[in-house]
């Protein structure tokens, strides 16, 4: 039971020191993000970030921080565009940050060429096209308020 007990507090202890605290410094992960006016996807924008870039935490809230830019921008951003690992900007020039994802789960081009070697036939004809679709954030919110549909975060 004793065991139990100082394995528990360990693993608290290690999760309050990863947590995002007010003041904290932190880097954007994604290749660019809009800074939100208040927490929630359909929020006026306030700002841009970009991959690497350096912010300050001012307010946490749930999935959403609210962050500070070295250019005084103030606004909130969901948690998971942010890391505590200062990011080196390189030489990303060739890489989408669509690439960049994948490649960081794993996935990359030698990885598609490698299985396309092996036999697989996976045509990504219609998944390019899916992904080229964009639609306003006016016309997706009047596609969930027209169908009574839940906004979510």
């Amino acid at each position: 039971m004793k065991r139990l007990i100082v394995s528990i507090l360990f693993c608290l202890m290690a999760a309050a020191a990863f947590a995002q605290k007010v003041g904290d410094t932190m880097y954007i992960n994604v290749n660019s993000a809009g800074l939100k006016s208040s927490t929630g996807f359909f929020a006026s924008t306030t700002g841009t970030v970009r991959y690497g870039d350096q912010i300050q935490v001012l307010e946490l809230k749930g999935k959403w921080i609210r962050i500070r830019t070295p250019g005084n921008i103030t606004g909130w951003i969901a948690s998971s565009s942010l890391t505590t690992k200062r990011i080196t900007r390189g030489n990303t020039a060739n890489a989408s940050a669509k690439e960049i994802a994948l490649a960081g789960k794993g996935f990359s081009p030698e990885v598609e060429a490698e299985y396309k070697k092996s036999g697989g036939s996976i045509n990504y004809a219609a998944v390019d096209a899916m992904e080229r679709i964009s639609i306003p954030d006016r016309d997706l919110l009047a596609f969930i308020e027209e169908g009574r549909l839940a906004q979510g975060e």
